[in-house]
């Protein structure tokens, strides 16, 4: 199978986990702060990886070759998923979802910086019709600006930057390390975070599976991400992640409620016929 379809595939996977994390998290945000919320699922996803690594035999693979960078790849991305968590507490699902698929805008941009790629047409077109379907979904007003809307658009550059970074992780580093790193480093910080204040909420009967699933589906996330990653471009992965757009509206108007309007099909149409062009020019490129 061609590389990039394959990328597309583990998308998928992170495209299911990073939908389920956002509907714990909104359950969740009505008993528990950002810090907290990063603090549990960071120790679930610890106790995960460190179980799969045993089991399977990849522990030898974990070592500290790349610490500098491991540390710099969690901070942004500690940072960006603590704006998200607290955007998906305040704001409809749909739009955060739209502000934060400006992601692979901000990739685009910093790949050939930061990683070398090359930037081609397709993908600048392809950037550029998801980046007009996100503004039509959420089509942000000056009146409607808030905490949540900054925060969500916020949380967009700090995951490129967290894509950038795990991009040059693959190449040095097994997923069983990154996963080892993501999950440890997040749980420091997620500590100190957390207790500050010297309060930190305990978990109870109800919660404790939702805190389980964000940990669990955080860390399948990334294990998808990092897989699609070794396979194709940042600049090619990042946007199949606006898939998740038309789902979680969806979802959103089902469970919580939120209202869901024609514009918002327009803009995935829009959104899915960018990322269709890019992924179709992409599986048809002559192998170098």
């Amino acid at each position: 199978m061609n590389q990039t379809l394959r990328a597309a595939f583990w998308m998928l996977g992170a495209i299911t986990s990073f939908t389920a994390m956002a509907m714990a998290g909104r359950k969740l945000g009505t008993d528990y702060d950002t810090f907290e919320i990063m603090l549990y699922r960071s120790v679930f996803g610890f106790l995960i990886v460190i179980g799969v690594a045993y089991r399977v035999g990849t522990w030898h693979e974990i070592n500290r070759d790349a610490l500098g960078l491991q540390v710099l790849r969690n901070m942004v991305h500690f940072t960006g998923q603590n704006l998200w968590f607290f955007a998906v507490t305040v704001i409809p699902l749909a739009q955060v979802f739209a502000f934060e698929f400006t992601t692979p805008l901000w990739v685009i941009v910093l790949s050939p910086f930061l990683l070398g790629e090359r930037l081609t047409r397709v993908r600048s077109i392809s950037a550029l019709m998801g980046f007009i379907g996100i503004l039509i979904v959420a089509r942000p007003t000056v009146a409607g600006m808030n905490a949540g809307v900054l925060a969500a658009a916020g949380c967009a550059v700090f995951f490129a930057l967290t894509f950038i970074t795990t991009k040059k992780l693959t190449a040095r580093q097994s997923i069983t390390a990154i996963m080892f790193y993501l999950t440890l480093l997040q749980l420091i910080f997620g500590l100190i975070t957390a207790g500050y204040d010297g309060d930190i909420a305990l978990p109870t009967l109800a919660s404790a599976p939702l805190l389980a699933l964000v940990g669990l589906c955080g860390l399948l996330a990334h294990f998808c991400i990092t897989n699609a990653l070794r396979l194709a471009p940042a600049a090619v992965v990042s946007p199949i992640d606006f898939a998740r757009l038309p789902v979680i509206a969806i979802l959103a108007m089902l469970v919580y409620g939120e209202t869901v309007d024609i514009w918002v099909f327009v803009g995935a149409v829009i959104i899915f016929a960018g990322n269709y062009l890019n992924i179709w020019v992409e599986t048809r490129r002559k192998p170098a």
